[in-house]
C-alpha cells in the first residue's frame, strides 16, 4: 500500500511591537490596532523616542495584560538595569547594547519573571555569530539596524533597513523567537516578512509623523500584517 505524503505548512502569526511609545494615549492607539507589545525608550546615546523613566512607569501602569511592555535600556551593568526596572516595572527588558553573559545571568537570577530580549545590530556575518552566542541566555532576539561601534553609538531607531538575508540566517540558526526591526513601513512589510520569516515585527519611525504616532500609517501597517496573518497574500 502506498501512503500519500502530505506536507502541512504551519504559518506563524506575526506579532507586532510598536516602539517609541511616548504617552498613554499613544499606547492605547497602538493596542486599538492590534499591537501585542509596546516599546518604551529610556536614555540613549542617540535615536528617537526617549522618555523619562517616570513617564515609562506611568504608561506601564495603564497597560492591560496580556500586552508586553518593553523597557529599552542602553545600560550594560545588571545592577543598573535592575534598579531601572524597579522604577519602570515593565514585563520585558530590551537590551539595546551588548552585555557580557555574566551580566545576563545576573538579570536572570534577580528578575526571573522578566523576559530578556537582546538586540543584535545586523551588520555582517559576524552578527550571526553574535546572535547564536547570546541566544542561550535570553528569551528572544531583536534584529535592528545600527552600529554600537561608532563614537556615538547607534543603538536603533535609525529608520534604515539592513541586510534581511543575514537576518533570515539568524532566524534559521537560533531556537528562540526573533523580532525584525529597522526601516519597516507599510510599503515594505510584506517583503520583510517573506524574506526573514520573523516571530514578530518592531516599528517606530515607519508609523510616525513629526515624532507622533500617525493613526493612518499605523492602520495601514497593521492592515498589511493582518492580511498576511489571515493568509490573504
Amino acid at each position: 500500500m502506498v501512503k500519500n505524503n502530505i506536507s502541512t505548512i504551519v504559518k506563524t502569526t506575526i506579532r507586532v511591537k510598536i516602539c517609541c511609545i511616548s504617552s498613554v494615549e499613544e499606547a492605547m492607539l497602538a493596542i486599538k490596532y492590534g499591537a501585542s507589545a509596546l516599546g518604551l525608550v529610556s536614555e540613549m546615546p542617540s535615536g528617537p523616542g526617549v522618555i523619562d523613566d517616570n513617564i515609562i512607569a506611568e504608561i506601564v501602569s495603564k497597560i492591560p495584560p496580556p500586552i508586553a511592555t518593553f523597557l529599552l535600556t542602553s545600560k550594560q551593568k545588571a545592577e543598573e538595569i535592575i534598579d531601572q526596572h524597579s522604577k519602570t516595572r515593565t514585563n520585558t527588558l530590551q537590551l539595546v547594547d551588548n552585555l557580557p553573559h555574566d551580566e545576563l545571568k545576573k538579570l536572570r537570577e534577580y528578575l526571573p519573571e522578566v523576559k530578556l530580549v537582546q538586540v543584535i545590530h545586523v551588520i555582517d556575518d559576524q552578527s550571526i555569530e553574535e546572535a547564536t552566542s547570546v541566544s542561550n541566555y535570553v528569551d528572544a532576539l531583536l534584529l535592528d539596524s545600527g552600529n554600537p561601534k561608532l563614537k556615538i553609538k547607534e543603538l536603533g531607531g535609525t529608520g534604515r533597513t539592513h541586510n534581511w538575508e543575514i537576518s533570515r540566517k539568524i532566524v534559521d540558526e537560533v531556537k528562540i523567537p526573533v523580532f525584525l526591526a529597522g526601516g519597516l513601513n507599510p510599503d515594505n512589510v510584506n517583503e520583510a516578512i517573506e524574506v526573514v520569516q520573523p516571530f514578530g515585527l518592531d516599528i517606530c519611525s515607519g508609523v510616525r509623523t513629526n515624532n507622533h504616532l500617525d493613526e493612518r500609517k499605523l492602520r495601514s501597517f497593521m492592515h498589511k500584517v493582518k492580511t498576511y496573518n489571515l493568509g490573504l497574500l
